[in-house]
Order: structure tokens, then sequence, then C-alpha cells
């Protein structure tokens, strides 16, 4: 026995799933093309990418250990080969030099707190990605297998053969895309992350040589 309008509410149902199904397709399609642009950037940053490692942080933290003046301090950041970005950053600490040490360091740590944002937000979009991409790929495959059952009752197999076609490239999209967007995610916080650890080793270093300055000053 049909219960009283479960016909009206599925046809409901149906209407509203195939309605979803051109934007869903067109969805997958701008992940996927995000995610080759995405690529496309990654693999700029990582051939232009200069590493500056534990020997590289080490030179540099002594040099500004042993600078007598703040220019001095300036000018080793300057030679270095950290990326322009930490230089900017050290270098609006060390302009900071004639203020209080409390002062000091809220600037430093307000900095590096805008360093961990800007990071932060270039991994989010592709973190997005992985999340939704696969998740809109399995929608690109679900709601072509309704027509394609309701052929399959009819004897209509090229309709089925079409729907199944078009639910598999959909799902292979979404998940190449969420693959893409997983990898370039990866790599990218591992990257951000030895930088921050870096530019927050020399920022403690370049403190505490203002420190030394500062006092050797009111003498």
């Amino acid at each position: 026995m049909e219960i009283l309008g479960s016909e009206i509410l599925s046809n409901i149902l149906y209407l509203i799933a195939q309605s979803l199904f051109i934007p869903v397709i067109i969805v997958v399609l701008i992940f996927m093309t995000y995610a080759i642009l995405s690529l496309g950037g990654f693999l700029t940053e990582y051939f232009s990418r200069t590493k500056f490692g534990v020997d590289k942080t080490e030179k540099l933290v002594r040099s500004i250990s042993k600078s007598s003046t703040p220019e001095e301090m300036k000018e080793k950041v300057e030679e270095s080969e950290l990326q322009d970005h930490n230089k900017e950053i050290l270098i609006k600490i060390i302009s900071n030099h004639d203020i209080g040490t409390k002062s000091r360091r809220a600037i430093a740590t307000k900095l590096i707190e805008e360093e961990e944002l800007e990071f932060s937000s270039m991994t989010q979009k592709t973190d997005i990605l992985v999340r939704l991409a696969p998740t809109v790929g399995l929608l690109g495959t679900l709601i072509p297998l309704g027509p394609g059952l309701a052929a399959l009752g009819s004897g209509d197999l090229d309709t089925l053969s079409q729907a199944l076609m078009v639910a598999f490239d959909t799902t292979i999209t979404g998940l190449a895309a969420g693959s893409i967007a997983f990898i370039i995610s990866g790599y990218r916080k591992k990257w951000y992350n030895d930088d921050l650890s870096i530019l927050e080793a020399i920022v403690e270093s370049t403190l505490e040589a203002l420190d030394k300055c500062q006092r050797k000053e009111s003498f």
C-alpha cells in the first residue's frame, strides 16, 4: 500500500537531485581547473625556492649575536640568503631598537603571527579543495545513477551506459583535484613550518642582541 504523499515527496527529491546535476558538473570542472593552476604555482615555487638550512641559520644567528650596533645587524640580515619577506620582518624589528624590550618583543610577536596567518591563507584554499572535491565528485556520481537505474528497468542500456560514464568521470575528476590539492598542501605546510621555525630562531637571537646593545648604550 502506497503511503499518502510519498510519490509527491519522491518526485520532489528527484527534481532536486536532477537540478543539482549541472551545477555539480560545473563545480567539479572549476575545482579541477583551480587544482591545475595551483599545481603550476606550486611547481614554480618549488623550483625557485632557496633552502635556508640549519648551517645558514646558525651562521646568521652568530653574525647577529656578534654585531655591536643595530646598523651592523641590518647589514648582516641584508647580506644573508633569507627570503625577502623574512628580511623585512627582521629589519622592522631591528629598526625598533630605540624602544623598550617588552614593546620590541610585542612587535616581533605580532609580525610572526602575521606571517603565520599569511602562510595559513596560502594553504587554506587547497585544504578546502581536499575536502570538497571528492565530495562534489561523489554527488556527480550518485545523481546520474537514478535515471540510469530507471533506464535499466525499462531495458534502455544506452542511457544506462551513458549515465555510468558520466558518474565515473565525475568521480575521477573530483578525486584527481582533491589528490593534487592534498599534495600541494602537504608540501607547502612543511615548507612554511620550516620557514617559521627558522624565522623564530633568528628573531629570538636578534631580540637578544638588541637587548645587549641597549644595555651598552645605557652605561
